[in-house]
């Protein structure tokens, strides 16, 4: 397991391409990159992420992806074609970047009005996006759904029954299971065979979202959890810009995140 952090930890503060000469001063190893609008997926941004990179392994890329993955499961063939071609770009921009998985939020849920899934449709229609990713990346790039409190995948229960028709991986996501209401370890529990991307954020005692260490959510525990399960990919921090003030206390986040992992896979979480 290593630590790592999102680029999206610095969206608004900074533009895409700025982030890793950050990363960099923070000795930061790997990222997910937040490709966050149209602009950004095309062949020339990347060009110019490739320039500045430097040595920092980008092992996912993740899109603003309101702007079109919900609309890859429109039954309206027009819509997903449209889409499709977003996404198929994507998926060559995470096969230039290096990026071994993509993490895709899928349908949001906009209505009031409870949801009855198809499970059998949307876990065909989920497997079609993990084999043109895959295709489309030139086999280096697979998909990681990432539980999302404000889309169907937002209680254990939706990816238990979503799995038994796709074998798509998954992204744990810690502030997204806490604003579900529902217990974080009953998403490890469903997900820990399909796991290969976890995201950080913390939180108090009054649920107010906070950066790794200003928080109350006990890190050890759950990197202890993670090993159990034979986890071995990043933890990546992944914060809101107005969690923090200063790059400092990012540094400082990741410095007590390592804190963390070392006393988790060296002591068992005591």
């Amino acid at each position: 397991m290593q630590i790592g952090m999102s680029t999206a930890s610095l969206f608004s503060k900074e533009k895409t391409e700025a982030a890793f000469e950050i990363l960099h001063k923070l000795n930061i190893p790997v990222c997910e990159v937040f490709l966050s609008t149209f602009s950004e997926y095309t062949d020339e941004f990347i060009d110019t992420l490739l320039k500045v990179k430097g040595e920092t392994h980008i092992y996912s890329v993740h899109t603003l992806n309101q702007q079109f993955e919900p609309e890859l499961f429109n039954p309206t063939e027009r819509t997903r074609n449209d889409c499709e071609k977003i996404f198929k770009q994507v998926a060559r921009d995470a096969h230039r970047l290096g990026a071994s998985f993509y993490t895709f939020h899928g349908p949001s849920k906009f209505k009031k009005l409870p949801y009855i899934h198809n499970y059998e449709k949307i876990g065909k229609r989920v497997q079609e996006l993990c084999d043109l990713l895959y295709f489309e990346s030139n086999n280096t790039t697979r998909l990681s759904y990432e539980n999302v409190h404000w889309t169907y995948f937002n209680t254990p229960e939706y990816f238990i029954n979503l799995k038994k028709y796709t074998d798509v991986k998954t992204c744990l996501d810690i502030k997204q299971a806490y604003l579900s209401g529902i217990d974080l370890y009953e998403y490890i529990d469903c997900m820990a065979d399909r796991l290969v991307n976890v995201h950080l954020c913390d939180y108090d005692d009054n649920g107010k979202l906070a950066i790794p260490g200003k928080g109350t959510f006990d890190f050890v525990r759950l990197f202890a959890r993670l090993a159990e399960t034979g986890y071995d990919g990043p933890a990546i921090i992944e914060v809101y810009a107005n969690d923090y003030t200063t790059y400092d206390e990012l540094g400082k986040s990741y410095e007590y995140l390592n804190e963390c992992l070392y006393k988790a896979t060296n002591y068992g979480g005591i």
